[in-house]
C-alpha cells in the first residue's frame, strides 16, 4: 500500500436518510476529505455499510424493514449498486476513479486467501483507485447480524498497514453515560486503554444498523493492538474525516494504539481467524506462557473443549478459566491425549492480556 494509509468505516445510519435512501451530501463530505489527503499523499480506503437498507428504500414501497436472512441478502444485493454508484458520484469531481471490493470471513480466515486479498489492495491501490469495502451480504449473513462492519474495518486496517483507523458514526464519540439517560453526559476525548471503556458501550439505537458503541470499542481493540490509532467520530460533522484526524477538541474520541503492537501474523491470528477449541492450562503453564514466552507443552495443559485439527485456533484458558491467549495449535482433537509434545508454539501464540 501507499506509505500512509487511513482506513476509513462509515455506518448505515450515517450513509442513508430517515427514508432510507443514500444521504448524498455525507458522501460528499468524505469524498472531499479523502481527496485532500490524497493531495497530501495519505492514501485512504473506504468500508461502508448501508446496502441493505438503500436496497430496501428501493424495493420496499415504505413496508417495514425484513428479518428474514434469506430476503435481506437479495435487498443487499438490490442495494450494493445503488451505493456504489453513489460513492462514485461522490468521487467524480475530484477525477478520483473508485474500485469495489466484497470480502467474506473465510478471506480473512484462511492464510492464503488473506494474503491474496491484501496483494488486491496493494495492487487498486497502484492504480490510483479508491477501494470501497463492504461485506458480501448477498451470500454471507453473519456480519448482516453483528458489528455493521465494525469489525471488518478493522480486520482491513490491520490487512492494509493503516496508521489510523477512523470510525465514523452518529454520535460525537464516546461519552460519559448513556446520553438518553444522563443529560450530563460529555464526550471522552482519549481513551489510553480500551478494556477501561468497554463498560461504557450500549447497543445500536438507530434501527437500521447492527452496530453500536460496543462492537466500535471491539473493533478499536483488535486496531489498536495492531498498533493502529482509532478515532470514533461523527460522521455528519462539515469535515468528517479530517476533523478526526486533527487532533482539535470536540471531534471525536481517539483510542491510542498500543506502543507493544503486535505483529502483522500474530494480529491476523489474535481477530481474524475463528477459535474452533480451547485448552485449559495449569498454574505453571500459564506463568511460563505470560512471564517467560515459552510455547505450551502437553504436560500443562489439563483438558480441552472442541473439535479442532492441526493447523485450527484455540482459545487458552487459565486455571480459573478465563482468557489468556490464542494460539494455533500443532495437534488435533482427537490426538490431543496421546501428545506429548509441543500443543502450541510460541511462534503461533498470542497473549490476550497483561499477566
Amino acid at each position: 500500500m501507499a506509505t500512509s494509509v487511513i482506513v476509513v468505516k462509515v455506518g448505515t445510519s450515517s450513509v442513508t436518510t430517515a427514508q432510507g435512501t443514500i444521504d448524498h451530501e455525507v458522501l460528499g463530505r468524505i469524498a472531499r476529505d479523502i481527496a485532500a489527503l490524497r493531495e497530501r499523499g495519505t492514501h485512504c480506503v473506504v468500508v461502508t455499510s448501508g446496502a441493505i437498507t438503500a436496497g430496501w428504500a428501493s424495493v420496499g414501497a415504505g413496508k417495514a424493514r425484513p428479518t428474514d436472512t434469506l430476503l435481506l441478502q437479495a435487498v443487499s444485493a438490490v442495494g450494493q449498486p445503488l451505493l456504489m454508484a453513489a460513492w462514485r458520484e461522490a468521487f467524480a469531481p475530484y477525477n478520483l476513479p473508485v474500485a469495489q471490493v466484497l470480502l467474506v470471513p473465510i478471506d480473512f480466515r484462511t492464510r492464503g486467501l488473506y494474503l491474496q486479498a491484501r496483494a488486491t489492495l496493494q495492487s487498486l491501490d497502484l492504480l490510483g483507485a479508491v477501494t470501497i469495502i463492504n461485506e458480501n451480504d448477498a451470500v454471507v449473513d453473519e456480519e448482516i447480524r453483528y458489528g455493521d462492519n465494525d469489525r471488518l474495518a478493522a480486520l482491513v486496517a490491520n490487512m492494509v498497514g493503516a496508521t489510523h483507523l477512523v470510525l465514523l458514526t452518529d454520535t460525537s464519540g464516546l461519552l460519559t453515560a448513556d446520553p438518553r439517560l444522563d443529560p450530563n453526559a460529555t464526550l471522552i476525548e482519549e481513551v489510553r486503554a480500551v478494556e477501561e471503556v468497554e463498560a461504557l458501550a450500549g447497543a445500536s439505537t438507530s434501527g437500521v444498523g447492527s452496530g453500536g458503541m460496543a462492537s466500535k470499542l471491539a473493533a478499536a481493540r483488535m486496531a489498536t493492538w495492531s498498533g493502529i490509532e482509532t478515532i470514533i467520530a461523527p460522521a455528519k460533522s462539515e469535515f468528517p474525516v479530517a476533523g478526526a484526524l486533527s487532533g482539535v477538541e470536540g471531534h471525536g474520541t481517539t483510542l491510542v494504539a498500543r506502543a507493544d503492537r503486535l505483529a502483522a501474523r500474530k494480529s491476523w491470528i489474535a481477530f481474524a481467524v475463528a477459535s474452533h477449541g480451547q485448552i485449559t492450562v495449569n498454574q505453571g503453564a500459564m506463568q511460563a506462557l505470560e512471564n517467560h514466552g515459552r510455547s505450551l507443552l502437553r504436560v500443562g495443559a489439563t483438558g480441552f473443549t472442541g473439535t479442532f485439527v492441526e493447523g485450527d485456533a484455540v482459545d487458552i484458558l487459565g486455571p480459573e478459566g478465563h482468557l489468556i491467549a490464542k494460539g494455533l495449535t500443532k495437534v488435533s482433537s482427537e490426538h490431543f491425549s496421546d501428545s506429548d509434545d509441543v500443543i502450541v508454539h510460541r511462534d503461533d501464540l498470542v497473549l490476550l492480556r497483561k499477566p
